[in-house]
C-alpha cells in the first residue's frame, strides 16, 4: 500500500502526474497495490471514507480536504514551513501555531481513512514530508504492520533541521517507521545526526537506531526512472508535432533546454543570471544557441511562488532585450505544462540539459534528459553539484550554481565538447541509469522493509502492542 499526498486518479485510462507520481505510479504497475492520499478537491465537508477507483493493477484510493485542512496542512506547514527548511532557506520559513496544528490534524484524519482499508498483512510505503506523522498515527490506533518512509526532499543537517517547527515530534514520528528511506548518503547522515544530537535515537548497529523503543533502519535508496522506456518515448517523441515544430524554428542552431516546476529551489534565476554571462563573454555564440525553459506554475496561492514567477518572467524579458535579435530571441521561457512524449523528443534535440537546482532531493530531469540522448550524437549534461542526481551522474558537468561565471563556463565547454569525449561521459551515466531503474529502486526498499521484519522476528525489542480496536473487513473493491 503506497501513501503520497497527491494521487493522480486516472481519467480516460490515462494519468497526469508530476516526478514523486511517475516515479511510485513505474513502481507500482510492477507489483501492483493500492495507492492512497488526496484527491486534490477542497470541499465543504470531507469524509473520512475513501472513494475508490480501479486503475489496471493498481487501485486507487482518494479523499478530500476542507480548505482549512488545505491552508493549514498543505500550503502552511508542509509548504511554508517543512519545504523551505529542508531546502536550506531559513529566510523563507512561515511558522504559525494553526498550521503546525493543523499538519498533525489532517496526519490524523488520513491516518483514520487509511485503517478503513488496512489488513494486517499489508506493507505500507509512505511517501515524503506531507506525512511524516502518518506512522505514529497508525500506531496509535494500534497497527503493527510494517511501514516504511521515503523522503524525496533533501534533510539538512541539525543545525538547519532544527529549526523545524514541532522538529523532536517529527523527529519521534520518524522513529514510528521500520525503514527510513532518503536519496543520498548526505541525507542519511544528516538525519543520523539529527537522532543522536536531540538524544531521541540510541545507534544499534550499522544504520540502525533505537527510538522509544523501536528499532529502525536508516538507509539511501536513490529513485530511478524507467530508463528503458523513457529512451523509447524519446525516439518516437521524435515525431511529435510540437517537436517538430521546434526543431524547424531552430534552424541550424543548438537547443539549450531546462524544465523545472515553479520553485525558489530549483535555481532558475541564477540559472538565468548564468545563461546571460555566457552571452556576455561568449559574442560568438550569438544567433548560434536558443536556451529554452520550461517551467510549468506551481502552488500559486503561496505567495513567495507569485512572486518569483513575476521575477523570472522580466528577467528572461531582460535578458532578450539586451542579447536578442530581429531574427532570434535567446530564451524562450515557457510556464505551460508540455506533454510527455513531447518532453522527451526535446530531451533528446538538445545539445545541453541544464539541471541546476539551489538543493534538490534527486532530480529525476537530469536522469531523463540523459535517457533521451541519441548514442551516437548525445548532448551534454551541466548538473548541479547540490542535486541528488550529482552522486550518481558522474559523466555530467557538474557546477556550483550559485557561481554564475563557472556556470557560464561550464555551457560554454558543453557546446564545444568533442563528440568523443560526449559519447564517453554518456555511457558511463547510462549504464548507471541501467542499474538504478525506479523498479529497483522499489525492490531495494521493500527488501529492506522486509529484511528488517526478519531481524525484529529474531530480536524483539519490546513486546508490541495488542490492537485497541476491530476494524471493518476491507470492501472488495480495494484489492486489484
Amino acid at each position: 500500500m503506497v501513501v503520497s499526498n497527491r494521487v493522480p486518479v486516472p481519467k480516460d485510462g490515462s494519468t497526469k502526474a508530476g516526478g514523486l507520481a511517475i516515479a511510485l505510479e513505474g513502481a507500482l504497475k510492477e507489483s501492483g497495490g493500492l495507492w492512497f492520499g488526496w484527491s486534490g478537491n477542497i470541499v465543504g465537508d470531507a469524509s473520512d471514507k475513501p472513494e475508490v477507483v480501479q486503475g489496471g493493477k493498481i487501485t486507487f484510493a482518494v479523499v478530500d480536504l476542507t480548505q482549512q485542512d488545505y491552508d493549514e496542512y498543505y500550503a502552511g506547514f508542509a509548504n511554508r514551513a517543512l519545504w523551505p527548511v529542508c531546502h536550506y532557506r531559513l529566510d523563507l520559513v512561515q511558522l504559525e501555531r494553526s498550521d503546525t496544528d493543523g499538519y498533525f490534524r489532517v496526519n490524523r484524519a488520513f491516518a483514520a481513512s487509511l485503517a478503513r482499508l488496512l489488513q494486517p498483512d499489508d506493507i505500507i510505503w509512505i511517501h515524503d514530508y506531507h506525512f511524516i506523522p502518518l506512522a505514529a498515527e497508525l500506531r496509535k490506533l494500534g497497527f503493527n504492520n510494517r511501514i516504511g518512509f521515503f523522503l524525496h526532499i533533501p534533510w539538512p543537517p541539525s543545525d538547519v533541521a532544527s529549526a523545524l517547527p514541532a522538529y523532536e515530534r517529527l523527529l519521534r514520528g520518524l522513529g514510528a517507521y521500520d525503514v527510513v528511506g532518503f536519496h543520498t548518503p548526505l541525507d542519511v547522515e544528516n538525519f543520523q545526526q539529527c537522532l543522536v544530537r536531540e538524544g531521541i535515537g540510541q545507534p544499534m548497529g550499522p544504520n540502525e537506531y533505537q527510538v522509544d523503543g523501536r528499532r529502525i533502519r536508516v538507509e539511501p535508496f536513490p529513485v530511478g526512472i524507467d530508463t528503458q522506456a523513457f529512451a523509447r518515448t524519446a525516439v518516437s517523441g521524435e515525431k511529435n508535432a510540437l517537436v517538430r515544430r521546434t526543431k524547424a524554428s531552430m534552424g541550424d542552431r543548438d537547443l539549450i533546454i531546462g524544465v523545472d516546476r515553479l520553485d525558489y529551489s530549483k535555481g532558475i534565476k541564477q540559472r538565468i543570471e548564468s545563461f546571460s554571462c555566457f552571452l556576455k563573454s561568449s559574442p560568438a555564440f550569438h544567433n548560434r544557441v536558443t536556451y529554452i525553459q520550461i517551467t510549468p506554475k506551481s502552488r500559486s496561492d503561496v505567495p513567495e511562488y507569485k512572486r518569483m514567477q513575476h521575477e523570472i518572467a522580466e528577467q528572461a524579458g531582460w535578458t532578450n532585450g539586451n542579447f536578442g535579435e530581429v531574427d532570434w530571441t535567446p530564451i524562450r521561457y515557457v510556464n505551460q505544462t508540455v506533454g510527455h512524449a513531447a518532453l522527451a523528443g526535446l530531451y533528446r534535440m538538445s545539445q545541453v540539459g541544464l539541471v541546476t537546482p539551489l538543493r534538490d532531493g534527486m532530480n529525476l530531469v537530469a536522469k531523463e534528459f540523459v535517457a533521451a540522448q541519441p548514442p551516437e550524437d548525445p548532448g551534454v549534461l551541466i548538473l548541479s553539484r547540490f542535486a541528488g542526481a550529482a552522486h550518481e551522474l558522474n559523466g555530467a558537468l557538474l557546477v556550483n550554481p550559485y557561481d554564475t561565471e563557472a556556470c557560464a563556463a561550464a555551457i560554454t565547454r558543453a557546446l564545444q565538447m568533442p563528440l568523443a569525449e560526449r559519447q564517453e561521459r554518456w555511457i558511463t551515466m547510462w549504464e548507471r541509469l541501467q542499474t538504478n531503474t525506479v523498479g529497483a529502486w522499489c525492490r531495494q526498499f521493500l527488501s529492506c522493509l522486509a529484511d528488517s521484519a526478519a531481524e525484529a522476528e529474531e530480536e524483539p525489542l519490546e513486546p508490541k502492542r495488542a490492537r485497541v480496536r476491530s476494524r471493518s473487513p476491507r470492501r472488495q473493491a480495494t484489492r486489484a
